[in-house]
């Protein structure tokens, strides 16, 4: 199987044409791909297929094998990697994933694409939708509740001492739990991260933001993806990081979300309501894999 491996401010995947690969079991095969030591090293494996709504379909697994509706830095390569290998000349590119359709601007630089701008729609906060199961917090929101906004949840920890975190849900196309520290690079990632994605308020897991507010307009950021544990980078992340922040006080419409493996520049807009990013997107390397 031919592949190419790219990454948007280190979160890397595996990229796949689905139009030229056949490929049986893909859970299977996601998971010995994505492996680090034993595999070609991802966070998972983008298929890049047809799609009858728009100009590609992005199917995309996380590194588990598990399937995702939506990756912000992962749909940014997708779009770098039609126009640079030729499969398209449009800009701007409408690619569907998790049956939603986004519309991405190229920016190029000497005729290959540098970065990109996309568009994510608007936000989602009702709590069904995002998914979010009222009852799973310890104080049970109200159930006409139309947002989760700095709503408690208890974390069991190892030895049986309790951490209570306040979160904000939004979903992105994908579900997202943000939380506030003092200092993100404080934090023991490993303890909190699966007790937050698996906690029994998220009924298909969530994708977890640690954020650290520097002031109105920059922000860091650590994220724990269900499915793949932390990464580098997480652009559904960063959208709803600042989307969260807003509803929270605690920073503006635009802001610059500094990640562990580089800079996103996020804007909710009022005039359609709808969330941009614009970051980079690079390609790795390309290969032939024996499956």
């Amino acid at each position: 199987m031919k592949f190419v491996k790219m990454q948007g401010c280190g979160n890397d995947y595996i990229y796949v044409d689905g139009a030229k690969e056949t490929v049986e079991n893909k859970p299977e095969v996601v998971r010995r791909l994505s492996d680090r030591h034993f595999g070609i090293g991802g966070d998972g494996v983008i298929f890049i297929n047809p799609s009858a709504q728009a100009d590609f379909e992005m199917e995309m697994y996380n590194a588990d094998g598990s399937r995702s509706e939506m990756c912000g830095n992962g749909i940014r390569c997708v779009a770098k990697y039609v126009y640079d290998y030729g499969l398209t000349d449009k800009n701007p590119v409408r690619i569907e994933s998790g049956g939603k359709v986004k519309t991405l601007y190229l920016h190029l630089k000497d005729g290959k694409v540098d970065t990109v701008t996309v568009n994510m729609g608007e936000p989602v906060f009702t709590p069904a939708e995002v998914p979010v199961d009222l009852k799973g917090f310890d104080v049970e929101p109200d159930a006409d509740s139309t947002q989760i906004v700095a709503c408690p949840i208890c974390l069991q920890l190892p030895g049986g001492s309790r951490e209570v975190r306040n979160v904000t849900c939004v979903s992105m196309g994908n579900p997202h739990a943000v939380t506030y520290v003092e200092d993100v690079e404080q934090l023991d990632m490993e303890k909190i991260g699966a007790l937050c994605e698996h906690h029994k308020a998220f009924p298909k897991a969530v994708n977890t933001e640690f954020i650290q507010v520097l002031d109105e307009s920059h922000i860091r950021m650590r994220v724990w993806e269900r499915g793949s544990g932390e990464t580098l980078a997480c652009g559904t992340g960063a959208y709803a990081s600042v989307v969260a922040g807003v509803l929270n006080g605690k920073n503006g419409r635009k802001a610059t979300v500094h990640l562990l493996g580089g800079d996103l520049e996020i804007e909710w807009k009022e005039e359609d309501n709808c969330v941009y990013m614009t970051g980079p997107a690079r390609i790795v390397f390309a290969g032939e894999v024996v499956l």
